[in-house]
Protein backbone atom coordinates (compact mmCIF):
# COMPACT_ATOMS: atom_id res chain seq x y z
CA UNK A 1 0.00 0.00 0.00
CA UNK A 2 1.68 3.54 -0.99
CA UNK A 3 1.73 6.06 2.10
CA UNK A 4 0.00 9.26 1.28
CA UNK A 5 1.77 12.30 1.87
CA UNK A 6 0.56 15.40 2.49
CA UNK A 7 2.97 19.12 2.27
CA UNK A 8 2.28 21.77 4.64
CA UNK A 9 4.39 24.89 5.27
CA UNK A 10 5.91 25.53 8.92
CA UNK A 11 7.96 28.86 9.28
CA UNK A 12 7.91 29.25 5.70
CA UNK A 13 9.43 26.51 5.28
CA UNK A 14 7.84 23.57 2.75
CA UNK A 15 7.49 20.09 4.79
CA UNK A 16 6.46 16.82 2.95
CA UNK A 17 5.02 14.24 5.58
CA UNK A 18 3.31 10.97 5.52
CA UNK A 19 -0.37 11.12 6.36
CA UNK A 20 -1.36 11.46 10.10
CA UNK A 21 2.01 13.09 10.84
CA UNK A 22 0.90 15.87 14.23
CA UNK A 23 2.42 19.54 13.43
CA UNK A 24 5.07 18.45 16.12
CA UNK A 25 6.71 15.60 14.08
CA UNK A 26 6.47 17.29 11.20
CA UNK A 27 8.16 20.59 12.29
CA UNK A 28 10.94 17.96 13.77
CA UNK A 29 11.37 16.91 10.33
CA UNK A 30 12.18 19.95 9.23
CA UNK A 31 14.95 20.91 11.90
CA UNK A 32 12.24 23.15 13.57
CA UNK A 33 12.06 23.60 17.62
CA UNK A 34 8.40 23.63 19.37
CA UNK A 35 9.36 23.72 23.22
CA UNK A 36 7.19 20.34 24.60
CA UNK A 37 7.21 19.17 28.40
CA UNK A 38 4.47 16.64 28.70
CA UNK A 39 5.36 14.78 25.65
CA UNK A 40 6.94 11.64 25.47
CA UNK A 41 6.85 9.87 21.78
CA UNK A 42 4.38 7.05 22.02
CA UNK A 43 4.11 7.03 25.81
CA UNK A 44 2.50 10.62 26.75
CA UNK A 45 0.76 12.28 23.59
CA UNK A 46 -1.69 14.24 25.43
CA UNK A 47 -1.01 17.86 25.00
CA UNK A 48 -1.97 18.85 28.55
CA UNK A 49 0.73 21.31 29.72
CA UNK A 50 0.69 23.90 25.97
CA UNK A 51 3.50 24.32 25.66
CA UNK A 52 3.76 23.14 22.35
CA UNK A 53 1.05 25.70 21.24
CA UNK A 54 1.14 26.90 17.42
CA UNK A 55 -1.26 29.30 15.02
CA UNK A 56 -2.58 27.79 11.85
CA UNK A 57 -3.67 30.42 9.74
CA UNK A 58 -7.31 30.31 9.24
CA UNK A 59 -8.24 28.69 12.32
CA UNK A 60 -9.29 30.54 15.58
CA UNK A 61 -7.03 30.57 18.82
CA UNK A 62 -3.89 27.93 19.07
CA UNK A 63 -3.34 24.73 18.10
CA UNK A 64 -1.52 21.96 20.32
CA UNK A 65 0.97 20.82 18.14
CA UNK A 66 1.50 17.29 19.59
CA UNK A 67 -2.06 15.65 19.09
CA UNK A 68 -2.92 18.28 15.87
CA UNK A 69 -2.88 16.19 12.41
CA UNK A 70 -1.32 18.06 9.70
CA UNK A 71 -3.32 18.82 6.72
CA UNK A 72 -2.51 19.62 3.47
CA UNK A 73 -2.32 23.25 2.43
CA UNK A 74 -1.92 23.85 6.27
CA UNK A 75 0.45 26.94 7.30
CA UNK A 76 1.82 27.22 10.43
CA UNK A 77 3.88 29.38 12.20
CA UNK A 78 5.44 28.60 16.04
CA UNK A 79 7.21 31.59 17.08
CA UNK A 80 4.95 34.72 16.33
CA UNK A 81 5.20 37.64 19.15
CA UNK A 82 1.65 35.71 20.41
CA UNK A 83 2.81 32.15 20.87
CA UNK A 84 5.94 33.04 22.36
CA UNK A 85 4.18 35.45 25.18
CA UNK A 86 1.47 32.98 25.13
CA UNK A 87 3.91 30.09 25.83
CA UNK A 88 5.34 32.55 28.55
CA UNK A 89 2.39 32.96 30.26
CA UNK A 90 2.14 29.00 30.57
CA UNK A 91 5.09 28.59 31.32
CA UNK A 92 4.85 31.42 34.24
CA UNK A 93 1.96 29.27 35.33
CA UNK A 94 3.36 26.06 35.57
CA UNK A 95 7.01 27.55 37.20
CA UNK A 96 4.04 29.21 40.21
CA UNK A 97 3.19 25.88 41.82
CA UNK A 98 6.84 24.42 41.38
CA UNK A 99 9.45 24.21 44.59
CA UNK A 100 11.96 26.12 42.97
CA UNK A 101 14.63 24.21 44.74
CA UNK A 102 16.80 24.35 41.78
CA UNK A 103 20.33 24.59 43.67
CA UNK A 104 19.96 21.22 45.79
CA UNK A 105 17.90 19.53 43.16
CA UNK A 106 19.76 16.22 41.50
CA UNK A 107 18.14 16.97 38.29
CA UNK A 108 20.11 20.50 38.13
CA UNK A 109 21.51 20.84 34.98
CA UNK A 110 19.51 18.40 33.64
CA UNK A 111 15.85 19.68 34.16
CA UNK A 112 13.39 20.14 31.17
CA UNK A 113 11.74 22.74 33.13
CA UNK A 114 14.55 24.66 33.90
CA UNK A 115 15.65 24.29 30.24
CA UNK A 116 12.57 26.26 29.46
CA UNK A 117 12.95 28.81 31.84
CA UNK A 118 16.17 29.85 30.44
CA UNK A 119 14.64 29.38 26.73
CA UNK A 120 11.78 32.23 27.75
CA UNK A 121 14.48 34.16 30.05
CA UNK A 122 12.11 33.94 33.01
CA UNK A 123 13.34 36.08 35.15
CA UNK A 124 9.99 36.79 37.72
CA UNK A 125 6.93 34.60 38.16
CA UNK A 126 4.14 36.82 37.66
CA UNK A 127 1.37 34.10 38.87
CA UNK A 128 3.40 33.20 42.77
CA UNK A 129 1.07 32.37 44.58
CA UNK A 130 0.19 29.39 47.29
CA UNK A 131 1.58 26.34 47.11
CA UNK A 132 0.33 23.08 48.30
CA UNK A 133 3.17 21.08 50.58
CA UNK A 134 3.48 17.64 50.24
CA UNK A 135 5.09 15.03 52.40
CA UNK A 136 8.15 13.71 50.73
CA UNK A 137 7.73 9.76 50.26
CA UNK A 138 11.23 8.47 50.86
CA UNK A 139 9.73 4.87 52.13
CA UNK A 140 10.81 2.85 49.55
CA UNK A 141 14.46 1.53 49.02
CA UNK A 142 14.51 2.82 45.74
CA UNK A 143 12.77 5.97 44.56
CA UNK A 144 11.98 8.94 46.26
CA UNK A 145 8.69 10.51 45.33
CA UNK A 146 8.64 14.50 45.90
CA UNK A 147 5.45 15.84 44.47
CA UNK A 148 6.34 19.27 45.16
CA UNK A 149 8.33 19.69 42.25
CA UNK A 150 5.61 17.67 40.02
CA UNK A 151 4.58 19.64 37.39
CA UNK A 152 2.07 17.82 36.27
CA UNK A 153 2.97 16.61 33.17
CA UNK A 154 1.58 12.49 33.64
CA UNK A 155 5.17 11.41 31.62
CA UNK A 156 5.46 9.33 34.67
CA UNK A 157 1.79 7.85 34.59
CA UNK A 158 2.25 6.97 30.69
CA UNK A 159 5.20 4.90 31.65
CA UNK A 160 3.72 3.18 34.67
CA UNK A 161 0.47 2.31 32.61
CA UNK A 162 1.49 2.27 29.20
CA UNK A 163 4.62 0.77 29.34
CA UNK A 164 4.78 -0.87 32.06
CA UNK A 165 1.25 -2.02 32.92
CA UNK A 166 1.22 -1.89 36.41
CA UNK A 167 -0.72 1.36 37.24
CA UNK A 168 1.21 2.38 40.70
CA UNK A 169 1.02 5.98 40.34
CA UNK A 170 -2.04 8.13 38.01
CA UNK A 171 -3.83 11.37 38.07
CA UNK A 172 -5.45 12.47 41.34
CA UNK A 173 -8.08 14.83 42.50
CA UNK A 174 -9.04 17.93 40.54
CA UNK A 175 -8.36 21.69 40.20
CA UNK A 176 -5.87 23.24 42.52
CA UNK A 177 -5.58 20.22 44.21
CA UNK A 178 -4.74 17.95 41.53
CA UNK A 179 -1.53 15.64 41.54
CA UNK A 180 -0.01 12.78 40.82
CA UNK A 181 -0.35 10.58 43.54
CA UNK A 182 -0.65 6.60 44.36
CA UNK A 183 -4.18 5.16 45.75
CA UNK A 184 -5.08 6.46 48.84
CA UNK A 185 -1.77 8.82 48.91
CA UNK A 186 0.08 5.46 49.83
CA UNK A 187 4.19 5.49 49.87
CA UNK A 188 5.52 3.88 46.68
CA UNK A 189 6.92 1.17 48.74
CA UNK A 190 3.26 0.10 49.93
CA UNK A 191 1.40 -0.46 46.40
CA UNK A 192 2.62 -2.54 43.31
CA UNK A 193 5.36 -0.78 42.24
CA UNK A 194 7.97 -2.64 41.67
CA UNK A 195 10.47 -0.12 41.39
CA UNK A 196 11.85 -0.84 37.90
CA UNK A 197 12.41 3.22 37.99
CA UNK A 198 10.95 3.77 34.55
CA UNK A 199 9.19 6.95 35.35
CA UNK A 200 12.07 8.47 37.04
CA UNK A 201 13.37 7.57 33.40
CA UNK A 202 10.11 10.02 32.44
CA UNK A 203 9.71 12.30 34.18
CA UNK A 204 11.00 15.44 33.08
CA UNK A 205 12.12 17.38 36.64
CA UNK A 206 12.73 16.01 40.08
CA UNK A 207 9.40 14.87 41.27
CA UNK A 208 10.92 11.07 40.85
CA UNK A 209 14.25 10.46 41.56
CA UNK A 210 16.51 7.52 43.11
CA UNK A 211 16.74 6.55 46.49
CA UNK A 212 20.22 8.34 47.55
CA UNK A 213 22.69 6.06 49.14
CA UNK A 214 25.63 7.95 48.60
CA UNK A 215 26.77 9.82 51.56
CA UNK A 216 26.75 6.15 53.09
CA UNK A 217 29.30 4.87 50.69
CA UNK A 218 31.36 8.13 50.88
CA UNK A 219 31.41 7.35 55.15
CA UNK A 220 32.68 3.61 54.45
CA UNK A 221 35.13 4.15 51.81
CA UNK A 222 36.56 7.10 54.31
CA UNK A 223 36.51 4.66 57.78
CA UNK A 224 40.44 3.02 57.82
CA UNK A 225 38.51 0.26 59.50
CA UNK A 226 36.12 -0.85 56.45
CA UNK A 227 37.77 -2.46 53.38
CA UNK A 228 35.27 -1.52 50.86
CA UNK A 229 34.90 -3.11 47.45
CA UNK A 230 33.33 -1.81 44.47
CA UNK A 231 31.57 -3.77 41.70
CA UNK A 232 30.01 -2.33 38.22
CA UNK A 233 27.63 -3.69 36.16
CA UNK A 234 27.99 -4.25 32.30
CA UNK A 235 25.57 -1.54 31.09
CA UNK A 236 26.98 1.08 33.27
CA UNK A 237 30.20 1.34 31.39
CA UNK A 238 28.33 1.81 28.12
CA UNK A 239 26.48 5.14 29.67
CA UNK A 240 28.32 6.55 32.22
CA UNK A 241 30.27 8.68 30.03
CA UNK A 242 26.94 10.43 29.05
CA UNK A 243 26.86 12.34 32.22
CA UNK A 244 30.44 13.73 31.13
CA UNK A 245 29.21 14.62 27.69
CA UNK A 246 30.38 11.84 26.04
CA UNK A 247 28.97 10.65 23.03
CA UNK A 248 25.76 8.10 23.89
CA UNK A 249 26.96 4.47 24.17
CA UNK A 250 30.76 5.22 24.31
CA UNK A 251 32.58 2.59 26.20
CA UNK A 252 34.30 3.92 29.36
CA UNK A 253 35.03 1.05 30.94
CA UNK A 254 38.91 2.26 31.41
CA UNK A 255 38.26 5.57 32.97
CA UNK A 256 35.46 4.30 34.86
CA UNK A 257 37.78 1.88 36.82
CA UNK A 258 40.04 4.60 37.00
CA UNK A 259 38.24 7.16 38.67
CA UNK A 260 36.62 4.37 41.17
CA UNK A 261 40.30 3.51 42.44
CA UNK A 262 40.61 7.75 42.73
CA UNK A 263 37.40 7.83 44.84
CA UNK A 264 39.39 5.59 47.38
CA UNK A 265 37.87 1.91 46.78
CA UNK A 266 40.26 -0.67 48.08
CA UNK A 267 39.54 -2.80 45.35
CA UNK A 268 37.40 -2.92 41.92
CA UNK A 269 35.97 -5.75 40.48
CA UNK A 270 33.58 -6.42 37.52
CA UNK A 271 30.24 -7.81 38.26
CA UNK A 272 30.95 -9.21 34.34
CA UNK A 273 32.84 -11.38 36.35
CA UNK A 274 29.80 -12.22 38.66
CA UNK A 275 27.68 -12.51 35.36
CA UNK A 276 30.14 -15.46 34.13
CA UNK A 277 29.16 -17.41 37.85
CA UNK A 278 25.50 -17.00 37.21
CA UNK A 279 25.61 -18.44 33.70
CA UNK A 280 27.64 -21.60 35.11
CA UNK A 281 24.79 -21.77 37.47
CA UNK A 282 22.04 -20.94 35.61
CA UNK A 283 22.86 -23.33 32.15
CA UNK A 284 23.74 -25.99 34.40
CA UNK A 285 19.77 -25.65 36.31
CA UNK A 286 18.47 -25.21 33.54
CA UNK A 287 20.18 -28.87 31.78
CA UNK A 288 19.20 -30.60 34.98
CA UNK A 289 15.49 -29.36 34.43
CA UNK A 290 15.81 -30.90 30.54
CA UNK A 291 17.09 -33.64 31.58
CA UNK A 292 15.63 -34.74 34.91
CA UNK A 293 11.68 -33.36 33.88
CA UNK A 294 11.64 -30.22 36.20
CA UNK A 295 9.42 -26.99 36.14
CA UNK A 296 9.28 -25.95 32.40
CA UNK A 297 9.77 -23.54 31.10
CA UNK A 298 12.87 -22.12 33.37
CA UNK A 299 12.81 -18.42 33.80
CA UNK A 300 15.95 -15.88 34.37
CA UNK A 301 16.01 -14.31 37.69
CA UNK A 302 18.54 -11.51 37.23
CA UNK A 303 15.94 -8.41 37.40
CA UNK A 304 14.92 -8.00 40.71
CA UNK A 305 11.92 -5.75 39.24
CA UNK A 306 10.99 -8.47 37.26
CA UNK A 307 10.82 -10.82 40.48
CA UNK A 308 8.78 -8.05 42.50
CA UNK A 309 6.25 -8.41 39.12
CA UNK A 310 6.28 -11.66 39.50
CA UNK A 311 5.36 -12.70 43.29
CA UNK A 312 2.96 -9.70 43.37
CA UNK A 313 1.33 -11.09 40.19
CA UNK A 314 1.77 -14.59 39.08
CA UNK A 315 2.68 -16.43 42.46
CA UNK A 316 1.27 -19.78 41.09
CA UNK A 317 4.20 -19.51 38.64
CA UNK A 318 7.28 -18.72 41.19
CA UNK A 319 8.46 -22.43 40.50
CA UNK A 320 9.32 -21.93 36.87
CA UNK A 321 11.74 -18.70 38.25
CA UNK A 322 15.74 -19.96 38.14
CA UNK A 323 16.92 -20.22 41.61
CA UNK A 324 20.17 -18.24 40.91
CA UNK A 325 20.82 -15.31 42.56
CA UNK A 326 21.60 -12.15 40.17
CA UNK A 327 25.01 -11.33 39.39
CA UNK A 328 25.90 -8.93 41.32
CA UNK A 329 24.57 -10.87 44.63
CA UNK A 330 26.26 -13.78 43.52
CA UNK A 331 29.01 -11.73 43.20
CA UNK A 332 29.21 -9.92 46.88
CA UNK A 333 28.23 -13.42 47.97
CA UNK A 334 31.62 -14.59 46.43
CA UNK A 335 33.86 -11.80 47.57
CA UNK A 336 32.79 -12.07 51.55
CA UNK A 337 33.16 -16.15 51.18
CA UNK A 338 35.90 -16.98 48.64
CA UNK A 339 37.78 -13.75 48.09
CA UNK A 340 37.53 -13.03 51.99
CA UNK A 341 39.18 -16.10 53.03
CA UNK A 342 41.65 -16.80 50.41
CA UNK A 343 43.48 -13.07 51.24
CA UNK A 344 42.52 -13.37 54.84
CA UNK A 345 40.20 -10.29 55.16
CA UNK A 346 37.84 -10.58 57.95
CA UNK A 347 33.91 -11.04 56.11
CA UNK A 348 32.79 -8.73 58.11
CA UNK A 349 34.79 -5.86 57.51
CA UNK A 350 34.16 -6.31 53.99
CA UNK A 351 31.83 -3.15 52.58
CA UNK A 352 30.37 -4.41 49.17
CA UNK A 353 29.38 -1.27 46.62
CA UNK A 354 27.42 -2.31 43.74
CA UNK A 355 27.32 0.10 40.77
CA UNK A 356 24.17 -0.62 38.72
CA UNK A 357 21.94 0.61 36.37
CA UNK A 358 18.89 0.16 37.94
CA UNK A 359 17.00 1.40 41.25
CA UNK A 360 15.70 -1.52 41.51
CA UNK A 361 19.14 -3.51 42.97
CA UNK A 362 18.57 -0.85 46.05
CA UNK A 363 15.81 -3.00 47.04
CA UNK A 364 17.20 -6.38 46.08
CA UNK A 365 19.80 -5.88 48.35
CA UNK A 366 17.70 -5.49 51.31
CA UNK A 367 15.60 -8.28 50.47
CA UNK A 368 16.50 -10.90 53.64
CA UNK A 369 16.94 -13.98 51.27
CA UNK A 370 20.23 -12.06 49.95
CA UNK A 371 22.37 -12.72 52.89
CA UNK A 372 24.96 -15.60 53.78
CA UNK A 373 26.87 -16.24 57.08
CA UNK A 374 24.80 -13.48 59.00
CA UNK A 375 26.55 -10.70 56.40
CA UNK A 376 24.50 -9.13 53.58
CA UNK A 377 26.10 -10.12 49.99
CA UNK A 378 25.85 -6.41 48.95
CA UNK A 379 25.49 -3.53 51.40
CA UNK A 380 24.75 -0.85 49.08
CA UNK A 381 23.97 -0.05 45.37
CA UNK A 382 24.50 3.59 43.61
CA UNK A 383 22.91 4.18 40.10
CA UNK A 384 25.03 5.20 37.23
CA UNK A 385 23.76 8.12 37.71
CA UNK A 386 25.00 8.37 41.46
CA UNK A 387 28.89 7.39 40.76
CA UNK A 388 28.98 10.44 38.48
CA UNK A 389 28.04 12.46 41.00
CA UNK A 390 30.65 11.11 43.15
CA UNK A 391 33.06 11.14 40.64
CA UNK A 392 32.58 15.24 40.47
CA UNK A 393 32.53 15.52 43.73
CA UNK A 394 35.95 13.98 43.79
CA UNK A 395 37.14 16.42 41.62
CA UNK A 396 37.94 14.21 38.91
CA UNK A 397 38.67 15.05 35.62
CA UNK A 398 36.45 11.90 33.88
CA UNK A 399 37.14 12.78 30.28
CA UNK A 400 40.90 13.35 30.71
CA UNK A 401 41.52 10.71 33.29
CA UNK A 402 43.58 7.49 31.99
CA UNK A 403 42.23 4.02 31.54
CA UNK A 404 43.20 1.06 33.59
CA UNK A 405 42.08 -2.40 34.25
CA UNK A 406 40.09 -4.19 37.16
CA UNK A 407 41.94 -5.30 40.04
CA UNK A 408 43.00 -9.21 40.04
CA UNK A 409 41.82 -12.15 40.32
CA UNK A 410 37.95 -10.53 39.90
CA UNK A 411 37.77 -8.11 36.94
CA UNK A 412 38.22 -11.27 34.47
CA UNK A 413 34.97 -11.28 32.67
CA UNK A 414 33.71 -12.63 29.15
CA UNK A 415 31.64 -11.49 26.27
CA UNK A 416 29.37 -13.36 27.24
CA UNK A 417 29.04 -11.49 30.50
CA UNK A 418 29.25 -7.87 28.72
CA UNK A 419 25.74 -8.77 27.01
CA UNK A 420 23.67 -9.13 30.36
CA UNK A 421 23.23 -5.12 30.21
CA UNK A 422 20.90 -5.29 27.52
CA UNK A 423 17.65 -7.58 26.50
CA UNK A 424 18.09 -11.31 25.08
CA UNK A 425 22.17 -10.95 26.31
CA UNK A 426 21.47 -13.46 29.57
CA UNK A 427 19.71 -15.84 27.18
CA UNK A 428 22.59 -15.61 24.46
CA UNK A 429 25.36 -15.66 27.04
CA UNK A 430 23.19 -19.20 28.66
CA UNK A 431 22.66 -20.82 25.69
CA UNK A 432 26.68 -20.22 24.74
CA UNK A 433 27.27 -22.63 27.51
CA UNK A 434 24.49 -24.81 27.61
CA UNK A 435 25.03 -25.66 23.82
CA UNK A 436 28.58 -26.95 24.93
CA UNK A 437 27.65 -28.76 27.51
CA UNK A 438 24.58 -30.65 25.83
CA UNK A 439 27.34 -31.23 23.09
CA UNK A 440 30.05 -32.33 24.97
CA UNK A 441 32.12 -30.07 23.24
CA UNK A 442 32.87 -26.56 22.12
CA UNK A 443 30.51 -26.24 19.22
CA UNK A 444 32.09 -22.62 18.03
CA UNK A 445 28.71 -21.13 17.97
CA UNK A 446 28.62 -17.43 20.10
CA UNK A 447 26.17 -15.20 18.35
CA UNK A 448 22.61 -16.02 18.93
CA UNK A 449 21.21 -13.51 16.74
CA UNK A 450 17.25 -14.69 17.40
CA UNK A 451 17.43 -13.11 20.00
CA UNK A 452 19.13 -9.86 19.90
CA UNK A 453 16.99 -6.88 18.46
CA UNK A 454 14.73 -4.14 19.22
CA UNK A 455 11.57 -6.20 19.96
CA UNK A 456 9.74 -6.36 23.25
CA UNK A 457 8.93 -10.02 22.49
CA UNK A 458 11.43 -12.30 20.34
CA UNK A 459 10.64 -15.66 19.99
CA UNK A 460 13.20 -18.38 18.65
CA UNK A 461 13.88 -22.34 18.49
CA UNK A 462 17.90 -23.25 18.91
CA UNK A 463 18.80 -26.53 17.58
CA UNK A 464 21.29 -28.07 20.64
CA UNK A 465 22.29 -31.55 20.73
CA UNK A 466 19.35 -32.90 18.58
CA UNK A 467 17.20 -30.92 20.96
CA UNK A 468 14.49 -28.18 20.15
CA UNK A 469 15.06 -25.39 22.44
CA UNK A 470 12.17 -23.55 22.13
CA UNK A 471 12.84 -19.51 23.72
CA UNK A 472 11.55 -16.14 24.58
CA UNK A 473 12.82 -12.86 25.34
CA UNK A 474 11.14 -10.52 26.79
CA UNK A 475 12.05 -6.39 27.74
CA UNK A 476 9.24 -4.17 29.58
CA UNK A 477 6.53 -5.87 32.40
CA UNK A 478 4.03 -5.25 30.10
CA UNK A 479 5.22 -7.66 27.32
CA UNK A 480 6.33 -9.90 30.26
CA UNK A 481 2.90 -10.09 31.47
CA UNK A 482 1.92 -11.16 27.92
CA UNK A 483 4.36 -14.36 28.21
CA UNK A 484 3.44 -15.02 31.56
CA UNK A 485 -0.56 -15.26 30.80
CA UNK A 486 0.77 -17.06 27.80
CA UNK A 487 2.38 -19.26 30.10
CA UNK A 488 -0.40 -19.67 32.42
CA UNK A 489 -3.22 -19.92 29.73
CA UNK A 490 -1.48 -23.31 28.70
CA UNK A 491 -1.12 -21.00 25.16
CA UNK A 492 2.79 -21.59 25.14
CA UNK A 493 5.15 -24.24 25.46
CA UNK A 494 8.49 -22.57 26.01
CA UNK A 495 11.76 -24.49 27.37
CA UNK A 496 13.84 -21.07 28.35
CA UNK A 497 12.52 -17.45 29.07
CA UNK A 498 14.37 -14.24 29.41
CA UNK A 499 12.85 -11.23 31.19
CA UNK A 500 13.64 -7.48 32.11
CA UNK A 501 11.42 -5.33 33.29
CA UNK A 502 13.28 -2.12 31.43
CA UNK A 503 12.01 -2.17 27.72
CA UNK A 504 15.58 -2.78 25.84
CA UNK A 505 17.15 -4.27 29.12
CA UNK A 506 19.34 -2.85 31.92
CA UNK A 507 20.68 -0.65 28.99
CA UNK A 508 17.53 1.70 29.55
CA UNK A 509 17.28 0.94 33.13
CA UNK A 510 15.92 3.14 35.93
CA UNK A 511 19.34 4.37 37.29
CA UNK A 512 20.67 5.34 33.75
CA UNK A 513 21.98 8.89 32.47
CA UNK A 514 18.68 10.16 31.91
CA UNK A 515 17.92 11.54 28.14
CA UNK A 516 15.49 13.97 27.53
CA UNK A 517 12.19 14.05 25.54
CA UNK A 518 13.38 15.52 22.53
CA UNK A 519 16.69 13.74 22.46
CA UNK A 520 14.78 10.35 22.75
CA UNK A 521 13.08 11.71 19.69
CA UNK A 522 15.56 12.13 17.96
CA UNK A 523 18.39 9.04 18.73
CA UNK A 524 17.71 5.63 19.62
CA UNK A 525 19.53 5.80 22.85
CA UNK A 526 19.23 1.46 23.70
CA UNK A 527 20.71 0.74 20.26
CA UNK A 528 23.81 3.03 20.90
CA UNK A 529 24.19 1.33 24.53
CA UNK A 530 23.25 -1.96 23.85
CA UNK A 531 25.55 -1.79 20.21
CA UNK A 532 28.69 -0.62 22.66
CA UNK A 533 28.08 -3.70 24.86
CA UNK A 534 27.97 -5.86 21.82
CA UNK A 535 31.58 -4.64 20.60
CA UNK A 536 33.00 -5.69 23.81
CA UNK A 537 31.55 -8.75 23.20
CA UNK A 538 33.47 -9.19 20.00
CA UNK A 539 36.21 -8.06 20.93
CA UNK A 540 36.78 -10.31 23.99
CA UNK A 541 39.46 -12.87 23.73
CA UNK A 542 36.95 -15.39 25.58
CA UNK A 543 33.23 -15.03 24.86
CA UNK A 544 31.99 -18.13 26.72
CA UNK A 545 31.25 -17.81 30.35
CA UNK A 546 32.34 -21.90 31.03
CA UNK A 547 35.58 -20.52 29.85
CA UNK A 548 36.83 -18.11 32.11
CA UNK A 549 40.07 -19.32 33.82
CA UNK A 550 38.89 -17.04 37.36
CA UNK A 551 35.43 -18.83 37.46
CA UNK A 552 37.36 -21.93 36.82
CA UNK A 553 39.43 -21.90 39.47
CA UNK A 554 37.09 -20.58 42.09
CA UNK A 555 34.92 -23.50 41.09
CA UNK A 556 37.82 -25.80 41.40
CA UNK A 557 39.09 -23.97 44.99
CA UNK A 558 35.57 -23.40 46.62
CA UNK A 559 32.53 -24.06 45.37
CA UNK A 560 33.51 -27.59 43.56
CA UNK A 561 31.14 -27.65 40.06
CA UNK A 562 27.66 -25.79 39.19
CA UNK A 563 25.24 -26.88 41.32
CA UNK A 564 27.15 -28.57 43.73
CA UNK A 565 26.48 -27.97 48.29
CA UNK A 566 28.21 -24.99 48.67
CA UNK A 567 27.67 -23.27 45.30
CA UNK A 568 23.67 -23.79 45.91
CA UNK A 569 24.58 -22.15 49.55
CA UNK A 570 26.16 -18.77 48.24
CA UNK A 571 24.92 -18.16 44.77
CA UNK A 572 21.36 -19.44 44.84
CA UNK A 573 18.31 -17.79 46.76
CA UNK A 574 14.20 -18.49 46.94
CA UNK A 575 11.50 -16.16 46.40
CA UNK A 576 7.66 -15.88 47.84
CA UNK A 577 4.78 -14.76 47.09
CA UNK A 578 4.08 -11.08 48.01
CA UNK A 579 0.59 -9.60 48.84
CA UNK A 580 -1.10 -7.30 46.20
CA UNK A 581 -2.59 -4.02 47.13
CA UNK A 582 -6.26 -3.96 46.02
CA UNK A 583 -7.92 -0.23 47.01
Amino acid sequence: MIEKSINLIIDNINVCVPEGTTILEAARKANIDIPTLCFLKEINEIGDCRMCIVEVEGRRGFATSCITKAEEGMVVHTNSSAIIQARRTILDLIISNHHMECLTCVRDGNCELQDLAKKFNMKEIMFDGEKIDYEIDDKSPSIVKDLNKCVLCRRCVGACKKVQEIGAIDSMNRGFESCVSTANGLSLNDVDCTFCGQCIEACPVGALREKDNTEEVWAKIRDDEVYTVVQTAPAVRAALGEEFGMPIGTDVEGKMVSALRAIGFNKVFDTNTGADFTIMEEANEFIERIQNGGVMPMMTSCCPAWIRFAEKNFPDQLDHLSSCKSPHEMFGAVIKSYYAQKFNIPAEKVFVVSVMPCVAKKYEAVRPEMENDGLRNVDAVITTRELARMIKQANIDFVEIEDSKFDDPMGEATGAAAIFGTTGGVMEAALRTAADALEGRDIGEVNYEAVRGEAGIKRATVNIAGRAIRVVVASGLKNARKIMNEIKDGKADYDFVEIMACPGGCVMGGGQPIKSSKIRSKVDVRKQRANSLYSIDAKSAIRKSHKNPVVQEIYNEFFEKPGAEKAHKYLHTEYSKQNKYFM
